[in-house]
């Protein structure tokens, strides 16, 4: 551990010129245009659409408007100096079906976002797959099914084709974990199943898809891009077995394959109930543990675990929304346990030490491979007040996180950049419009944008490289 505030509010701190400095976002969060210019239903559509599934049975018909006011969103990332901004591609948008017909408008549509970018001097990180996969591939039985990942495979080669001379950075999937264990295990997010086979299949066929997409992308792209996956990462503490089986089916289960080329055997072995894995084909670890060149870090908590004894209520205090059904097929004697605050409007606990151990755990495990912090960031109650939004929780939970990106950086972490989670408010999946992640305010009821005090911190950190010093 480096020298520094305990609490990890440290100021003055300076970061590399090669740092990229950015913000983060999804489609279907901030999009909205969901039946214009040839998009089809994703599966959040669906979900989103059906009752008791999201607060308020809100959904991303209009969302952020992103798609009409997108020249307005890169001139805030213009106004704010920041360097990169890495966003999704909407796959209903280019392939309505999933699979065959390309739908040229909706390539149109990024192929002029990303020109944007570049005319902004802002390097587009581009992530293919942020959770809304076409309906009829789910209708077909979605990711637990083998053929979505060849579907997947096609779509991030027609993608490849028309954009792959001007990307900088192709992340094929953001947080399979979400994908698989709450899409198809608790049921928390679309498509809304529970079955814990299920579950496991599809963390296989998002593996397998994974390594094909950077398979067709290297084929058909124009330039020299980073290729990368963006993971969220479980920082479990607590009792060493439940720590062990926590970590097997929520972090080793995908950087197994994926950099290792291998299926963790503990996981293997706390799954045998489960699954004997025989729909792991012979050539898919190969096409799976293809060369990163950077390897995306989502952080936003902690969790606290112990093994239940099965006397009283087992405890989950991380359940990952609503349901009982458990995202954790092969941990099913795990217990989430209360931890100690400050929170994040989500409940989260705000624990910056997390991150800075999980960097250093990813340099440890994997000491060539360069890392980048592709989310994080925090909820809060955030109001206008006088057209402000004084938001200083944000602002101390970003300065905290940043200086524990910067410990790990001067120990020795290869960590190239930070995309802020997130540049605007947005639909926050199974929470509706209820919380506001972003560094710019949406008022959904005009779509006005006012950039946040966490906004204008950002900008000065971004513009300096310095962190501020408290009160700046």
């Amino acid at each position: 551990m480096t020298t520094g505030s305990p609490d990890y509010r440290d100021s003055g701190l300076v970061f590399p010129e090669s740092f990229l400095f950015g913000s983060a976002t999804a489609s279907y969060q901030i999009e909205g245009a969901a039946q214009e210019d040839g998009r089809r239903p994703s599966i959040w559509d669906t979900f989103a659409r059906t009752p008791g599934k999201v607060r308020n049975g809100e959904n991303g018909d209009v969302a952020d408007d992103h798609y009409h006011r997108w020249e307005q969103d890169l001139d805030l990332l213009t106004e704010l100096g920041l360097g990169a901004y890495r966003f999704s591609i909407a796959w209903p948008r280019i392939q309505p079906t999933g699979s065959g017909a390309v739908n040229q408008a909706g390539l149109d549509f990024y192929s002029r976002l990303v020109d944007g970018l570049l005319t902004r001097g802002i390097t587009p990180i581009v992530t293919l797959y942020h959770w809304d996969l076409p309906q009829p591939l789910e209708d077909a039985g979605g990711w637990p099914v083998r053929e979505t990942a060849y579907r997947f495979q096609e779509y991030a080669g027609i993608v490849g084709a028309a954009l792959g001379d001007r990307v900088a950075t192709w992340t094929t999937l953001n947080e399979p974990w979400c994908s698989a264990f709450l899409g198809y295990g608790s049921g928390v997010h679309a498509p809304g199943r529970t079955e814990p086979l299920g579950a496991l299949r599809a963390a296989h066929h998002l593996n397998l898809a994974h390594g094909l997409g950077i398979q067709a992308l290297r084929g058909v792209v124009a330039n020299d891009p980073d290729y990368s996956v963006t993971l969220n990462f479980t920082v479990a503490r607590g009792e060493e077995e439940a720590v062990r089986q926590i970590d097997a089916v929520a972090n080793r289960v995908f950087t197994g394959p994926m950099l290792r080329g291998a299926y963790p055997e503990d996981l293997l072995a706390d799954t045998a109930p489960v699954t004997d894995w025989s729909f792991v084909q012979d050539g898919d670890l190969e096409d799976i543990s293809q060369k990163l060149d950077v390897l995306g870090v989502n952080y936003y908590n902690t969790a606290r675990v112990a093994l239940w004894d099965g006397s009283g209520e087992k405890q989950m205090a991380d359940n990952h929304g609503e349901s009982t059904a458990s995202p954790y097929p092969g941990a099913d004697r795990v217990q989430f346990l209360p931890q100690p605050g400050p929170y994040t409007a989500m409940g989260w606990n705000i624990a910056p030490d997390g991150m800075e151990e999980l960097l250093l755990s990813l340099r440890d495990q994997f000491p060539e491979q360069p890392l980048m912090i592709t989310e994080n960031g925090a909820a809060f109650e955030d109001v206008i007040e006088d057209g402000r939004v004084h938001d200083a929780e944000r602002v101390d939970y970003l300065r905290r996180h940043f200086t524990a990106a910067h410990r790990a950086l001067e120990q020795g972490v290869d960590l190239r950049g930070y995309q802020v989670w997130s540049l605007l408010d947005n639909f926050e999946w199974a929470y509706g419009y209820s919380k506001r992640f972003g560094i710019v305010h949406v008022d959904y009821d005009t779509l006005k944008r006012t950039p946040k005090d966490s906004a204008l911190w950002y900008s000065e950190l971004a513009r300096t490289r310095r962190l501020p010093e408290a009160g700046e």
